[in-house]
C-alpha cells in the first residue's frame, strides 16, 4: 500500500523504485501491480521485481505517467492473495524441528501444525534462482538462523528464519533453521518458468508421514 510511508524514486531512465515500510507492504503492492497489468490498467512496463521492502519496475515507457500511478495506489491485503496455489507435501522431520518448538514452547507435533496452518505468500526471491522467501506465519513464531551455517542443506529441505519460509531448491550451506523436506522440483531448467515459485505464489505445505515426501 503506497501513500506517506511510500517513496518513489528514478532508476537511471526507464526505471521506478518503491520504497515501502515492511515486506506485506511489497506483497500487496505487488499483487496490486501485477492485477492492474494484466487487466491493462497500468502504463507500460517491462519488469516488476519485488523485494523485502522494495518494488523495482523496470523498462518504463512513460515514468511520469507510471509514478502518479503509484503514488495514488492504495492496495489493501487483499491483493496479495491473488496468485496461483502451490500444494508442497512435507515431511517433517528435519534436524531443527526440536529446537524449533522449544523456542516456541510447544511439543514437535505441534510445532509442526502451527507451521502447516497459514496459507503462506512468496513474497520475493533471491540467494539462489527459484528461493523464494515465504510470508504467513505469524510475527510471533519468527526464529534466529542457526549460529553456524551448515556447509550444505539438501535440495528440497524446508527452513524457517525470522519471519520467513524458504525451500531450498539446490544444495548448498545455509544457516536455516530445518523443519523438514519436500520431493517437489522447486528448479528445473526444462520447464518454462523454470522456477515453481514465483512472487505473488501462494503456498500450503501439507505435512506427510513416511520416510520419503
Amino acid at each position: 500500500m503506497t501513500g506517506p510511508a511510500a517513496v518513489v524514486r528514478p532508476v537511471g531512465e526507464h526505471a521506478l523504485l518503491v520504497e515501502l515500510a515492511d515486506t506485506a507492504e511489497v506483497t500487496a503492492l505487488y499483487g496490486w501491480l501485477r492485477a492492474r497489468q494484466a487487466s491493462g490498467g497500468l502504463p507500460p512496463v517491462g519488469e516488476i521485481v519485488p523485494a523485502a521492502r522494495t518494488v523495482l519496475l523496470d523498462g518504463v515507457a512513460d515514468v511520469d505517467a507510471l509514478a502518479r500511478v503509484l503514488r495514488a495506489a492504495r492496495p489493501g491485503p487483499a491483493s496479495a492473495a491473488s496468485g496461483p496455489l502451490v500444494e508442497v507435501p512435507t515431511v517433517y522431520d528435519g534436524a531443527d524441528l526440536p529446537e524449533v518448538a522449544r523456542l516456541w514452547g510447544v511439543s514437535p507435533e505441534a510445532a509442526v501444525r502451527i507451521h502447516a496452518e497459514p496459507e503462506y505468500v512468496v513474497a520475493f526471491c533471491g540467494f539462489a534462482p527459484g528461493f523464494g522467501y515465504l510470508t504467513g506465519l505469524p510475527a510471533r513464531y519468527g526464529v534466529p538462523r542457526r549460529a553456524t551455517p551448515r556447509s550444505s542443506v539438501p535440495a528440497g529441505s524446508v527452513a524457517l528464519a525470522g519471519p520467513y519460509t524458504g525451500i531450498y531448491p539446490h544444495p548448498s550451506p545455509g544457516g536455516w533453521q530445518l523443519l523438514g523436506r519436500t520431493a517437489l522440483p522447486l528448479w528445473d531448467a526444462a520447464r518454462t518458468p523454470p522456477a515453481l515459485l514465483a512472487p505473488g505464489t501462494r503456498v500450503r505445505f501439507t505435512p506427510l508421514r513416511g520416510d520419503t515426501p
